[in-house]
């Protein structure tokens, strides 16, 4: 298993002494109180107070600020300083860098949103997941065969932390994204996974002469007509309604470009081959298939790899029970087996993204 080098320089070989494994162990042992205090560090507005103030507060003066009850205030703020996301000096507690980030950074606000919402009482469930290759989880909100079937009628506050994850991830890469698609100036494109249909819109933006067809689930079409309806160029934006699993469904013909973007990660292996057959049966020999994705091993910063790793057990809980986010190495083998050959990857676009340009063989 290949690794970029910063990823493997970290997981070699042991970097921790004794005493900083056994805090390792610890931490993880009490993983869920160290969330939800740190969440509600957030929301009560208490790191944010914190880092307000220039000399630090008192417990009394948190109290005040917040409105909370002292004790309240006492359990969180004892908690957070072991924790390490606040200091506490001269009877005064200050925010720690590492709170800093928890306020600022917004990739850590959309996991812990996207944990808190969508995945916290489905992982409950992960043992019974990875043992029955099923999102076990997903009963807590419905009784679907996969999360993407009841997007739509999943909760208020569910469904915006599953929009804001993905539309974070998404968003941060298409300006590059734009520019590699688009180098060929293609006139048709088909976009396999469209979702509401965001990179549709930016499609058509870009370019006054290209048609973009999204193929998704029906209720995924119907949810981007809603989104796309009235804005510009959405003439130009059309729907291929399907279940983009049912292996006697084919793929639409005649189109310049096919993008795939964070669509495979949705798929086990197997399923990963036959979309991408089903689209290579489609190619001609001057289409490129663009196939956008966040592998973990091609991750310049340790933490996006720590990041990407954590979260893909999201696809084992609540997805779809059977995919993950992928090691390039076995995305290149699903590419191949389906009858493609890859040109080129291009990594860092959006900082966490690769895209694949591959050729029907």
């Amino acid at each position: 298993m290949n690794l970029f080098p910063a990823l493997q320089k970290k997981y070699s070989k042991e970097q921790k002494s004794a005493l900083d494994a056994q805090r390792l162990a610890h931490e993880i042992s009490q993983a869920p109180v160290v969330f939800q205090v740190s969440r509600l560090m957030i929301k009560f507005g208490i790191l944010q107070v914190l880092l307000d103030s220039q000399k630090g507060l008192t417990l009394e003066e948190v109290v005040e600020k917040t409105k909370l009850s002292r004790y309240a205030v006492q359990c969180l703020l004892e908690s957070s300083l072991t924790i390490g996301t606040v200091s506490f000096e001269n009877e005064r507690f200050t925010c720690s860098k590492a709170g800093w980030f928890l306020l600022n950074d917004p990739l850590v606000r959309v996991n812990l949103n996207f944990n808190h919402d969508v995945n916290y009482l489905g992982l409950f469930n992960l043992e019974e997941s990875l043992l029955n290759g099923k999102p076990e989880g997903l009963k807590v909100f419905g009784s679907w065969t996969t999360i993407y079937e009841g997007l739509s009628q999943l909760p208020e506050q569910v469904q915006k932390s599953w929009f804001d994850f993905d539309h974070y991830y998404s968003d941060r890469s298409f300006d590059e994204a734009l520019q590699i698609v688009f180098a060929d100036k293609p006139k048709t494109l088909l976009d396999v996974g469209g979702n509401t249909g965001r990179w549709a819109l930016r499609c058509v933006a870009l370019d006054e002469n290209v048609k973009v067809t999204i193929i998704d689930l029906p209720q995924q079409i119907e949810m981007m007509r809603k989104q796309t309806a009235k804005q510009k160029g959405a003439e130009r934006i059309f729907g291929y309604g399907c279940n983009l699993l049912d292996k006697t469904v084919p793929f639409p013909e005649n189109f310049n470009a096919i993008f795939i973007s964070q669509f495979l990660d949705c798929f086990s292996e197997e399923e990963v081959i036959g979309i991408l057959s089903r689209a290579a049966k489609s190619m001609n020999a001057n289409t490129k298939l663009y196939i956008m994705e966040t592998f973990w091993d091609r991750q310049h910063f340790e933490t996006a790899a720590y990041a990407l790793t954590q979260i893909s057990l999201y696809f084992t809980a609540l997805a779809n029970g059977n995919s993950k986010m992928y090691h390039s190495e076995d995305m290149i083998r699903c590419i191949k087996n389906a009858g493609l050959k890859i040109d080129e990857i291009k990594d860092d676009v959006g900082k966490v993204h690769s895209i694949v340009i591959c050729r029907k063989k």
